[in-house]
């Protein structure tokens, strides 16, 4: 049995052009984990999540997936190794019809995937049902589910959501944890979580760690992390 971590980050720094916001982080998630990254505004969680995605390269540190280095790797290679990205805001291609966007993440999982559409047509019925809408006239809880829908075509080994819950009404933020929690269930897929939504991160993460000025500062084991006062205590300090 292979005990490995499945992403493995030492000493990662990195920034904006002379600005570096990332101080060192260190951090591991197992096979199958749900991890959360917590923390108030601005203390540089996108930019770990840009940074992990081959978006932003590091100034000093590396990232290995599955025991590979992929630190030197580009986005487009880190995806086909199998990191699902749903940025900040979906970032859907709001011209393209629902289809087309789920065509989309096929490349991903080019020569390492099936791309299974039933799944994600079972996790998300709205998007069969708007396959020929096009994105941009989505609302934006439907963007959000093509958007994490787009990220399982590829069938990736792990999906990293940064603040899903953002601009989202309360039932489907409840929809998309119970999917995401049913998909890790199903398929193994381990999840990276940055958010501040009380509520999502509590009902969704196993374990947690806590980031101030550019540093993974506290871990966080499951009692803490589905504790809503604990978890509260952290998104204010």
């Amino acid at each position: 049995m292979n005990d490995a971590p499945l992403l493995t980050v030492d000493g990662l720094r990195s920034g904006y052009g002379a600005e570096t916001v990332l101080q060192g982080v260190d951090m591991e998630i197992g096979a199958g984990e749900i991890v959360a990254v917590i923390g108030r505004n601005g203390v540089g969680k996108s930019t770990l999540m840009r940074t992990l995605t081959g978006l932003l390269r590091p100034s000093d540190g590396t990232i290995a997936l599955a025991g590979r280095d992929v630190t030197a790797d580009s986005a487009d290679l880190r995806a086909r190794a199998g990191i699902g990205y749903i940025p900040q805001g979906r970032d859907v291609f709001p011209e393209l019809t629902v289809r087309e966007n789920l065509l989309v993440g096929e490349v991903a999982g080019q020569g390492r995937a099936t791309p299974d559409y039933d799944m994600v047509y079972r996790f998300f019925p709205i998007l069969k049902e708007r396959a020929r809408q096009r994105a941009g006239t989505l609302s934006g809880g439907q963007q959000q589910q093509l958007a994490i829908g787009r990220a399982m075509i590829g069938n990736p080994k792990l999906m990293l959501l940064d603040e899903p819950s953002e601009g989202i009404q309360p039932s489907i933020i409840k929809d998309i944890a119970r999917n995401v929690r049913t998909l890790n269930e199903q398929t193994g897929m381990a999840v990276l979580l940055v958010e501040q939504n009380l509520d999502l991160i509590v009902s969704l993460a196993q374990r947690g760690y806590v980031m101030e000025k550019g540093r993974l500062t506290t871990s966080l084991n499951r009692d803490e992390i589905t504790s809503r006062d604990e978890v509260r205590r952290h998104l204010t300090i």
